[in-house]
């Protein structure tokens, strides 16, 4: 009899250890999942800063293009671009967007200086730039985007049983999305 309780609490001390185990290295694998996922994101975040920084130096471009016809504006506009917050992948969708409030205010300013120059839109140099500025606003939508795809799938893990309690043990929240306002349903028509 005792032979037969020493080997019963053997095996439910071997099936607690097993499900310990178990349990261990699905924590640590949905951690390990949970990362992954917050570093695509933050991937992502880090294309479209390389996207926004591609667009600011075409805007850069173009008001080298300017000085010539424009001196004043285009002193005005370079204090702007000096200004401005670098986008990193720490950064967040508010930050994106303070960035692309300014640089939309920084190029309407650029496209009214253009109006009153005409051989300045006609330049080969403001052709191309804008060409340029056109591709990498392009690009920065195609990069938010993805950036939204990877925040669902970051966004989804954390909310469904079981990884969520993991994600609420160590830290994990969702992410902000962005999102489409009246202004961003087009793509901006610069020239």
């Amino acid at each position: 009899m005792d032979n037969l309780l020493i080997i019963g609490i053997a095996v439910v001390f071997l099936v607690i250890v097993i499900i310990a185990v178990i349990l261990i290295l699905w924590v640590i694998r949905t951690y390990n999942m949970l990362i992954s996922y917050r570093e695509l994101v933050r991937n992502a975040m880090a294309q479209i800063g390389a996207q926004i920084e591609s667009r600011w130096d075409a805007l850069s471009n173009l008001i080298e293009a300017t000085k010539e016809y424009a001196e004043f504006e285009s002193n005005t506009l370079v204090e702007v671009v000096k200004q401005r917050k670098q986008i990193t992948q720490m950064s967040t969708v508010d930050d994106v967007e303070k960035d692309t409030a300014s640089f939309s205010s920084a190029f309407s300013r650029l496209l009214a200086v253009a109006e009153n120059y005409p051989d300045l839109k006609t330049s080969q140099v403001y052709i191309n730039t804008m060409d340029s500025v056109n591709s990498y606003e392009s690009n920065v939508r195609i990069a938010r985007m993805s950036y939204n795809d990877t925040v669902t799938k970051l966004n989804r893990e954390i909310q469904m049983f079981p990884t969520n309690i993991v994600a609420k043990i160590f830290g994990f929240n969702q992410e902000k999305y962005f999102e489409s306002t009246d202004t961003k349903k087009e793509m901006p028509k610069w020239n």
